[in-house]
């Protein structure tokens, strides 16, 4: 319950510290140090990171976009389009499509000209972007 309530804490701010985090759940700062320590050495937290605000750095075109590529090629495609500064996350999936990307883009015009560097990628057979209008939870 109390790595639970940490990971918890660490979501909502990543910067909070080890005092603040031990007032919380009230108990010493050596053990939320040893409790994190050890969620980061068993790979339950993975990494420490940010959530940027894409407005404020210019993207004002985000899509969540579905991408169906022939089985064979499927790990290339994902593995070309993760290496794309505007892809932020790319996942492989089993649902309606085998690949998701997060993409940003400064707006529609170089949104099209992404999707048409997808097209024209060997082994895509569909593209389903759609497009992110207000976040409600990150």
């Amino acid at each position: 319950d109390k790595d639970m309530k940490i990971l918890e804490l660490l979501q909502k701010d990543s910067r909070l510290s080890y005092t603040d985090i031990s007032k919380v759940l009230k108990i010493t700062e050596a053990a939320v140090r040893k409790r994190v320590s050890k969620l980061v050495n068993n790979g339950v937290i993975r990494r420490f990171t940010i959530i940027p605000d894409h407005v404020k750095l210019g993207f004002r075109v985000v899509s969540l976009t579905g991408i169906d590529a022939q089985p064979d090629k499927l790990f290339s495609i994902a593995k070309k389009i993760s290496e794309k500064t505007w892809a932020k996350k790319v996942y492989i999936t089993a649902g309606d499509h085998s690949i998701m990307a997060e993409i940003w883009a400064k707006d529609n015009e170089e949104f099209s000209k992404i999707i048409h560097e997808i097209e024209q990628m060997d082994g895509v057979i569909k593209i389903c972007p759609a497009m992110i209008l207000e976040a409600i939870k990150e």
